[in-house]
C-alpha cells in the first residue's frame, strides 16, 4: 500500500540482485515520486499506478536487448503502459520503471554517492520518461535534467549532473 498522499499506487517488486529491504526501497520510490510529483505540481485525480521492479543486470540486460535492440545493461528502464503525455492527466497505468542491482551499485560507487541517492535519482528519471520527458535533444535534455535536480532538491540531494 503507498502513502495516500501521493499521486498514484506503487507496487514494488524486487526480482533479482542485492538491493536494501523492501521496505527502505518502497520509502525511497514514494519519496523520490513524491518529490517529482511536487516538482510538477502534479496531484491525485483519477486512481493511475506505477510499478518499479529491482533486478540485476542479466534481466535489464535482457529487456534492454529485446525492446532497445541494445545487447547490455543498463541502470535504468522505463515501460510506458500509454503513449506518455507530458501535462496530460495521468493514465490509469504509468508503466514500469526497472532498475539493475550491479549497475546501480556500480555507478554509485564510482561516481562516490550514497546508493539510496543514486536509486532516487533514477526512479525520478525514469518516472519522468512515463510522464513524456525524454533527453534526445540538447533542450530536452535540459529540460528534464532541470526537473531531475529540482526534484531531488527537495530531497536534500546533491546535483547529480553537477
Amino acid at each position: 500500500m503507498t502513502s495516500p498522499d501521493l499521486p498514484l499506487d506503487i507496487d514494488l517488486a524486487v526480482e533479482a540482485g542485492v538491493w536494501p529491504s523492501e521496505t527502505e526501497l518502497l520509502g525511497l520510490v514514494e519519496r523520490a515520486v513524491g518529490a517529482a510529483f511536487a516538482e510538477l505540481r502534479l496531484t491525485r485525480n483519477d486512481p493511475s499506478e506505477l510499478s518499479v521492479v529491482f533486478t540485476d543486470d542479466a534481466a535489464i540486460r535482457a529487456l534492454n536487448a529485446e525492446w532497445r535492440g541494445k545487447d547490455k545493461a543498463t541502470n535504468v528502464l522505463s515501460f510506458p503502459a500509454f503513449p506518455p503525455a507530458k501535462g496530460g492527466p495521468l493514465p490509469p497505468m504509468l508503466g514500469d520503471i526497472v532498475l539493475a542491482a550491479e549497475t546501480v551499485a556500480r555507478e554509485a560507487a564510482e561516481e562516490k554517492k550514497l546508493i539510496e541517492n543514486h536509486v532516487s535519482h533514477l526512479v525520478i528519471h525514469g518516472l519522468l520518461h512515463l510522464l513524456g520527458y525524454d533527453h534526445e535533444t540538447d533542450d530536452e535534455a535540459e529540460e528534464m535534467e532541470a526537473v531531475e535536480r529540482a526534484a531531488l532538491a527537495r530531497l536534500a540531494i546533491p546535483d547529480p549532473y553537477a
